[in-house]
């Protein structure tokens, strides 16, 4: 039986008008500039948050709120596509990866296990977490994920309360398109789910964190082998993205994760790969 061992919250929450091209125009009178997650409640970030809508293939369509981007309903039965990121993070020394588990405040995969850091790059901000990667401009230079990895830093201060990790530390790997219906919480006729570009960041580092308990109740450091055990233990939850990703490339790239660290280039993906959930992830209107 696999025994798991993880640092829990100890310690209270903590206390600490874009420029989109002239490809997309779009108001910002109520974006802020100055987010601060400590003064927003879960529901208030539902409302506030400014996701970034796109295509399927990544173009910038506009924005939506989170709440509305994440409401599954039989008229929008995978809620809108918006993009996302996702830190994996792995200890400098030993290569294990840091696994965080998600508060049960959160109002979309509460209690979940996943990556370090998932979340989403907004509107209106400062500095700017807009990238414009239209498929012709991809080809053209790559995939630009400044606004992302900017995105990154905010919300590990944010959930981990790491400080120490600048954008430099972090490595742009891919892109995964994926949706999946929050089913393991509100059962088949879920409200919420998820549907987005996710870009995938790799970083190493050891930072001194403080948990938010409204964010993140649990955090441990696994290695390969144990990561495969756990996802083998009944009783525990997963993250349909974390999974989805881990199944597919993921311990591929793990394993030339010096590689990846260093910025060699065959492992940075032009492409969108897609994926559907596992089928305990699609509601009833998604069948």
């Amino acid at each position: 039986m696999f025994t798991i061992t993880t640092t829990s919250v100890r310690s209270s929450v903590i206390r600490s008008s874009p420029r989109l091209t002239s490809r997309l125009l779009i108001s910002t009178t109520d974006a802020n500039s100055s987010w601060d997650g400590t003064k927003m409640s879960q529901s208030d970030m539902m409302q506030k948050d400014m996701l970034i809508t796109t295509s399927f293939t990544d173009k910038i369509t506009g924005a939506e709120s989170k709440y509305t981007a994440h409401n599954f309903n039989p008229k929008t039965p995978r809620g809108t596509v918006h993009r996302a990121f996702s830190v994996f993070l792995f200890h400098p020394e030993t290569n294990k990866m840091l696994i965080t588990r998600r508060a049960a405040t959160k109002i979309t995969f509460p209690t979940v296990w996943t990556n370090a850091c998932c979340s989403h790059p907004l509107h209106g901000l400062e500095p700017e977490e807009v990238d414009c990667n239209d498929v012709e401009d991809v080809e053209r230079r790559g995939v630009v994920s400044v606004g992302v990895k900017n995105a990154a830093v905010r919300k590990l201060e944010h959930e981990l309360g790491i400080t120490t990790l600048p954008t430099s530390s972090f490595n742009f790997v891919t892109r995964f398109h994926y949706w999946a219906a929050d089913t393991v919480t509100y059962g088949s006729n879920s409200k919420w789910g998820e549907h987005e570009i996710d870009y995938i960041l790799f970083a190493k580092g050891n930072p001194e964190m403080k948990l938010n308990e409204e964010e993140v109740s649990e955090v441990m450091w696994v290695g390969m082998e144990e990561l495969k055990e756990m996802f083998e233990t009944p009783g525990l939850l997963w993250s349909p993205w974390f999974k989805g990703i881990m199944d597919r490339k993921g311990y591929e790239y793990w394993k030339n994760l010096d590689d990846i660290v260093k910025g060699d280039e065959k492992y940075v993906d032009k492409e969108i790969r897609y994926f559907d959930p596992d089928k305990e992830f699609y509601a009833e209107y998604n069948k």
